[in-house]
Formats: structure tokens, C-alpha cells, sequence
């Protein structure tokens, strides 16, 4: 319980201090939207985002085994909480949805406190939609053996066109 208590505050400090305000749009085209509870929109109050700007956002680059994956690869892309905290993210749930609109909920713990990546390359090369791209969350399986289940395995989501933050 008092881990619940401190991942609640940690999300509520790291997610609500993004400043309300616009972001630039997008120079190419746009790879993710995020809609919902947050503050920051740059194209009809929505946030898009172009691939250099998520490719320059703080990133993470680990190379792990996936169940999704024949060897071990290394992926890399944003942190899931950089994007979020962009947006000015104001929510406890993140729903996240693919290209042929499997959606997938998490919590936002689960940004704020993993290494949770939107990655955008594999071993290097950008993800094609073919490979699984071009956004696919990675959980930190490299850091933890605990995230290794069915439970994070449903959540990594790939083909992400879009973010919705609930509150």
C-alpha cells in the first residue's frame, strides 16, 4: 500500500509539471497523437508529433531479449514519460492504440516509474509498420526479470498511432 501511496505521488508530481502551453507542430509527417487530459495541443487540440521530434526527445537505447524477437535486440526511441510530459499529461490511465486500433491501458506508473520507451528503431534501423512500427512500447526488460509476464507482454503495444490520457 505504501508503494501504491508513493508511485500515485511520483506520477502526480512528474506528470503535472509540464507547463500549459502549445507545441510546435509538426515539420514532417505526424507518426503519433496524443489526445485527453493534457495541456499542451499544437494541431486542433490535439498534440502531433512528428519522428525527428519524438527521435529528439530524452531517449532510452537497450538491447534485451523480447518474446516478440528471435535474439536478443537493442531498441531505442523515447521515454514514454518524455512524451507525456510534453503534453502536459494530466491523467492516471494512458491508452495506448495501434494501427488497426488494438488499444491497451496502463497506468501512468507505469511511464513515470519504468523506463518505458516508444521505441523507434531496431538494432538501429527505424521500425517499419511490417516490423512492428513505427512506435512500439518497450517495457525495461532488461532492467527487471518481474516484467517478463503476460501482464506487461499485453501492455508493450506496437503500431501505436495514438495516446489517449484518461483521467
Amino acid at each position: 500500500m505504501k508503494r501504491l501511496v508513493l508511485a500515485a505521488c511520483v506520477a502526480a508530481a512528474f506528470l503535472g509539471s509540464a507547463v500549459a502551453g502549445e507545441l510546435p507542430a509538426p515539420s514532417g509527417p505526424a507518426v503519433l497523437t496524443v489526445s485527453g487530459a493534457i495541456a499542451n495541443t499544437n494541431v486542433d487540440g490535439f498534440a502531433r508529433f512528428d519522428m525527428a521530434t519524438l527521435e529528439a526527445m530524452q531517449d532510452r537505447s537497450a538491447t534485451m531479449e523480447t518474446p516478440w524477437t528471435a535474439k536478443a535486440t537493442t531498441f531505442s526511441g523515447p521515454l514514454l514519460r518524455s512524451v507525456l510530459a510534453a503534453v502536459g499529461a494530466k491523467g492516471r490511465t494512458i491508452r495506448l492504440v495501434a494501427l488497426n486500433d488494438y488499444a491497451s491501458d496502463l497506468p501512468v506508473e507505469d511511464a513515470a516509474e519504468l523506463d518505458t520507451m516508444l521505441a523507434t528503431r531496431m538494432d538501429g534501423a527505424p521500425m517499419s509498420v511490417r516490423d512492428k512500427g513505427p512506435l512500439f512500447l518497450i517495457y525495461p526488460f532488461d532492467q527487471s526479470a518481474d516484467l517478463y509476464n503476460e501482464k506487461y507482454f499485453s501492455r508493450s503495444v506496437w503500431q501505436i498511432k495514438e495516446i489517449k490520457v484518461v483521467e
